[in-house]
């Protein structure tokens, strides 16, 4: 079967709950010809209502989480971690902090709120906001952290001052939990909760009132009301009537508020400046976008913002969605007319409010705890793709039962409008960059004689993972590499890139995302792109020739190692397994969050750091792993070298998923063909770090044979240069055959 293009895409904007639910849905039946795409600033999204729990040690971290590429990736869905800065209606396409935009057919914007007026004391390193939640908990710690270690300075020990500004549900359940939290780790500690309002937990039962305010006193947390925060300092907060608080952390909870990004989208507002909506969740302005939870304004039915209303919402915007695609008539979202809200005391006890009814005790936290971790099981399901209905695992991409015959040979190439529309609109774009590719596109591409290419070399690989624009990044590095990797300065390159078939549309997007990330890369390097070659294949395929210039230098070669050198590493290793471990659900955010930033660093700095620290020979580490490249030095240069493997860096993640067994395709190959010249103890065997001396690298570091005395220079050098290394081994008189000796 033929796999094309699907010809329709839906973005998800922030991993709120209502967008979260598409997800969901998604993974049970996607909708044809149609790819979905989740964006957001964090690999993991945090389920507002376990935070106050996991404060208060209840919950485990990774019980309120849930991993976005472990949860969407394996299910085709592409998920992209960056910052949104704006939308485009009438284009269709969204804006990025540091990455071109991507178009879409219909988008839903679900990006939550933000507190009031946090914003007006950011330059304050007392005040915690409460969103993003997702680093809440981290930013929490660190201050904590710091507060015990300048206490002694500013001569005090305890109370830890604490105040929470904002006297909301979340207001209420922060201070309660963090206080617990911190008495259970014997902490002195005195909270105070300030509230502009009369009382806390406005729109609640009075009987709720009562039985928080009352249980707040019990335990001497302090409430002052009908009173504002004027200023803020390090150490203390001014209120309106005059008088002021002592804090050493300030957790700012107060009401919502839109985001940046809601003031920079051109669409109607509400009074309250968030998106308007009708009760379809379409935009009333009957643009292709519908906003979502905390995002929205109901203009019809407004309601208050709670993460209950955009749980509700999400079977309505599942059926809108395919509804507006297909040219339907929309479904209307009727709200709930009220809603059970249970509130964590953070020591074993929950307050309930629902329908005239008020209560607390434990076993209202087991309602509640019951209530949480049945809706986190629905989202901590993580599939790989083999464990996934049929077709969802490739949900991007539309099958053709009877497809059309491709032609092969020139006919496969993509056709001309593709690569002619991606190249204007990267030049319209980007006016200033000055690629011939882009700007005089002939069938070949001329070289400026001042210039000589003294070096060529040509590296591509498969789409390792469902986002081009990185993707591009990623394939021009890894190709940089080589002409680093000897030395060389890269000047020019020719791409190679196979699309699979679809419409031009979607082609010309996918081209377009391909060559903006390449030429990110290219631009920062002064590498010029010449031109290059397009052909339709059934997977994206991006590579580089690369040409290169010594600028008078000698090369530095496999060839060169000396007995005694140092054997220097500059990236950690485990691309490979990682890579392995995305469409099996394996990888955890974090993981591919370390993963992503090793792979984008690029070689060049190390390069020039070899070449001046005098490094008797260089490699760098890619498809081959780690010993493939030293045995092709220890060959060259016709030496026995000793790794100590305890000394191997190895990315987050890459440990625990080689001891489980998870790698690369290529490695067993890899091991196969190198083993027989590596002596290793038996025990070493079993070892992650012995695993990992085959896993294929992806954009890997340089391998240096440098000097022993030269070593601490070296090392200098490189974190000057913002690049982390590692001695991993020694250089050694041959023997009879290049042998690779591994020892603890």
């Amino acid at each position: 079967m033929d796999e094309r293009l699907a010809s329709r895409d839906i973005v998800l904007i922030g991993a709120g709950h209502t967008n979260m639910h598409i997800v969901r849905m998604w993974k049970m039946a996607p909708i044809p010809d149609t790819r979905l795409t989740l964006i957001s600033p964090f690999s993991r999204a945090t389920y507002s209502g376990m935070l106050p729990g996991t404060l208060a040690g209840l919950y485990e971290p990774d019980e309120m989480v849930i991993d976005l590429f472990r949860f969407a990736a394996p299910a085709g869905i592409r998920v992209i971690i960056d910052e949104v800065i704006g939308l485009d209606p009438d284009r269709h396409r969204v804006n990025f902090a540091t990455r071109p935009p991507i178009r879409f057919d219909v988008a839903s914007v679900g990006i939550g709120s933000v507190p009031a007026d946090a914003n007006r004391w950011s330059d304050s390193v007392a005040i915690l906001p409460i969103k993003p939640m997702a680093t809440f908990r981290d930013r929490l710690q660190a201050r904590l952290n710091y507060l015990a270690e300048t206490a002694p300075e500013k001569g005090h020990q305890s109370p830890l001052r604490v105040v929470i500004v904002g006297g909301g549900a979340a207001g209420v359940e922060i201070a309660l939990c963090l206080e617990a939290r911190l008495r259970s780790q014997n902490l002195k500690v005195v909270t105070t909760l300030v509230d502009s309002g009369s009382s806390v937990l406005r729109g609640y039962l009075s009987g709720s009132i009562q039985k928080v305010t009352t249980h707040f006193a019990k335990r001497g947390i302090e409430i002052r009301l009908n009173v504002r925060v004027e200023n803020v300092t390090d150490a203390s907060i001014e209120l309106s009537n005059g008088q002021s608080i002592e804090a050493d952390l300030i957790v700012w909870t107060t009401g919502a508020t839109p985001p940046k990004l809601i003031e920079n989208i051109p669409l109607s507002k509400g009074d309250d400046g968030f998106l308007a909506v009708r009760n379809t969740l379409q935009s009333i302005d009957d643009k292709p976008i519908f906003a979502v939870g905390d995002s929205a304004t109901l203009i019809d039915s407004p309601v208050r913002k709670s993460g209950v209303y955009a749980v509700r919402e999400g079977p309505f915007l599942w059926e809108n969605l395919q509804r507006f695609l297909d040219g339907q008539t929309l479904k209307p979202y009727v709200p709930q007319s009220g809603f059970l809200s249970l509130l964590a005391d953070g020591e074993g006890g929950s307050f309930l409010d629902y329908k005239g009814i008020s209560a607390h005790g434990r076993w209202a936290w087991r309602l509640k705890d019951h209530i949480d971790r049945k809706f986190m099981r629905m989202y901590q399901k993580y599939q790989s793709t083999e464990d996934m209905p049929a077709q969802t695992g490739k949900a991007h991409l539309e099958t053709k039962q009877k497809p059309v015959m491709r032609c092969r040979g020139c006919g496969g190439k993509a056709g001309a409008g593709v690569l002619r529309a991606a190249l204007e609109r990267i030049g319209n774009e980007h006016p200033n960059r000055q690629h011939n590719a882009v700007e005089y596109p002939e069938d070949a591409a001329m070289l400026d004689p001042q210039s000589p290419a003294e070096m060529i070399t040509i590296d591509f690989f498969q789409s390792f993972m469902d986002d081009p624009w990185l993707v591009g990044r990623v394939a021009a590095l890894n190709s940089l590499s080589d002409i680093w990797a000897t030395g060389g300065k890269p000047t020019q390159a020719l791409a190679m890139v196979q699309l699979q078939a679809g419409n031009p549309r979607q082609q010309t997007e996918l081209l377009y995302q391909v060559l903006s990330g390449c030429l990110c890369e290219f631009d920062r390097c002064a590498v010029e792109l010449l031109g290059g070659h397009t052909t339709e294949a059934s997977e994206l395929t991006v590579g580089f020739t690369v040409m290169g210039t010594l600028a008078g230098q000698p090369a530095l070669l496999k060839a060169g190692a000396i007995s005694g050198d140092l054997l220097i590493l500059t990236k950690a290793l485990g691309t490979g397994t990682l890579l392995a471990g995305i469409p099996q659900a394996r990888t955890r955010g974090e993981w591919v969050d370390s993963l992503v930033s090793s792979m984008l660093q690029a070689n060049d700095a190390a390069s020039i750091v070899a070449r001046e620290a005098g490094a008797h020979a260089v490699t760098d580490v890619t498809g081959f792993g780690l010993a493939g490249h030293l045995l092709e030095i220890l060959d060259a240069s016709g030496l026995d070298a000793e790794l100590r493997l305890s000394n191997l860096p190895l990315l987050p993640g890459a440990k625990e998923l080689l001891q489980e067994g998870l790698e690369s395709t290529l490695a067993p190959a890899n091991r196969e063909t190198e083993v027989r010249t590596v002596c290793a103890a038996e025990s070493m065997k079993s070892r992650p770090e012995f695993a990992a001396l085959f896993d294929p690298q992806t954009s890997g570091g340089l391998l240096l044979s440098v000097a022993a005395e030269q070593e601490h220079q070296l090392h200098a050098q490189l974190r000057k240069a913002g690049v982390d290394a590692w001695t991993i081994g020694q250089f050694l008189k041959p023997s009879t055959a290049p042998t690779l000796s591994l020892i603890e």
